[in-house]
């Protein structure tokens, strides 16, 4: 259960950095029988901390939703989206902190393994996103920025409480995440393929 939901946050933090944060510090703070952090990662569950993500999540979402700037903030999200993968992901597991004070005691109690695992899915993710971007944007001239972008905070947003309040339903939403990301990368293909297509071929077909 602790994979499963660190999994689905990790996921989640590979499509948007700050909701998965935000979730499960709100979630730690107010509603600590839905998740209770370990005590080297109460920090999330701070009010300035979650000041402070709110106002990177704001930037996040307008960001991400203006064509051209949206490729920049994939960018410079390359590693911001895999960090934030692994602190909601050890945040939820076995890892007791983030702080390392003992680096020795750190690799050899695997303290780094959930760490690691879930930079792994939100870079995976993110690698998905970032190679998705751009194609749907020269297929739409720019229009599917502001859509695909509002699917993905949803698709956070929704991932994210799924993770924390029914893990089991995250290896079906884990498979609409890839069926999604499949099929905007088939219609931005196609539709590419038709732009390139000669004049004379298109007048034939009409």
């Amino acid at each position: 259960m602790e994979f499963l939901t660190g999994s689905g946050l990790a996921a989640a933090a590979g499509m948007n950095a700050y909701i998965p944060l935000l979730a499960v510090g709100v979630a730690g703070r107010f509603f600590p029988d839905a998740m209770q952090l370990p005590e080297g990662w109460a920090w999330l569950s701070n009010g300035w901390v979650l000041g402070i993500i709110a106002v990177l999540l704001v930037v996040e979402v307008v960001a991400d939703k203006i064509p051209a700037v949206d490729s920049v903030n994939d960018v410079i999200q390359t590693i911001v989206r895999p960090t934030a993968g692994g602190l909601v992901f050890g945040s939820s597991s076995t890892a007791s902190t983030v702080a390392v004070t003992d680096p020795a005691e750190f690799f050899s109690t695997h303290q780094w393994v959930p760490i690691l695992v879930g930079a792994v899915i939100a870079l995976t993710v993110h690698a998905g996103k970032t190679a998705l971007r751009p194609a749907a944007n020269i297929a739409t001239a720019g229009a599917a920025a502001p859509v695909v972008s509002t699917i993905e905070d949803v698709g956070a947003v929704g991932m994210s409480l799924l993770a924390i309040v029914a893990p089991l339903l995250v290896v079906v939403a884990l498979l609409l995440l890839g069926l999604f990301g499949w099929s905007v990368w088939r219609s931005a293909r196609r539709r590419r393929n038709a732009d390139l297509r000669p004049a004379t071929e298109r007048m034939a077909d009409g």
